[in-house]
């Protein structure tokens, strides 16, 4: 069975804080979880709220939507095994590029860019997303599970 992953952020410019959230369907059942942080990039928190969604992930298929164009583009070639060189390869993050290379060593992986949608897995992320990025503005880093009740609403899990 495939592992289906929703994944948006949100990033606040002037303050520069983001937050991500994801939302997972897959045999285990429903999952998600909202984090966020201060002084950072947009690319950081989608790169952040990826590396969450596959930390527990099982290994196998899994079918990840994100609306960071630029990490779906580097993350689908290395998940294909062509991984970016030279000017192409990410300058920035790489902490966060090299834990994502080993996550997606385990798994086949594609990657689509899809922003947020009213009444969809985007949406109710791209909620969560917002709440988190005002949080970590407020309190700093953090990471959360999302409510099982609450995922239990989310249409097309």
């Amino acid at each position: 069975m495939t592992t289906r992953i929703w994944i948006q952020t949100s990033f606040h410019d002037a303050f520069k804080c983001g937050g991500w959230a994801y939302v997972r369907a897959g045999q285990s059942g429903p999952a998600g979880q909202a984090g966020g942080d201060r002084y950072v990039t947009p690319d950081r928190m989608a790169l952040a709220g990826l590396l969450a969604a596959l930390k527990d992930a099982p290994a196998g298929e899994v079918s990840i939507q994100i609306d960071n164009r630029a990490v779906a583009v580097i993350a689908a070639r290395i998940a294909a095994g062509r991984p970016p060189q030279g000017e192409e390869a990410p300058a920035e993050n790489l902490d966060l590029w090299a834990a994502l290379t080993a996550a997606l060593a385990e798994r086949r992986a594609s990657f689509a860019v899809a922003a947020a949608s009213k009444a969809s897995p985007t949406g109710f992320a791209a909620a969560w997303a917002e709440l988190a990025r005002d949080k970590a503005n407020a309190q700093g880093a953090f990471v959360s599970a999302i409510p099982k009740p609450n995922l239990a609403k989310v249409a097309g899990l």
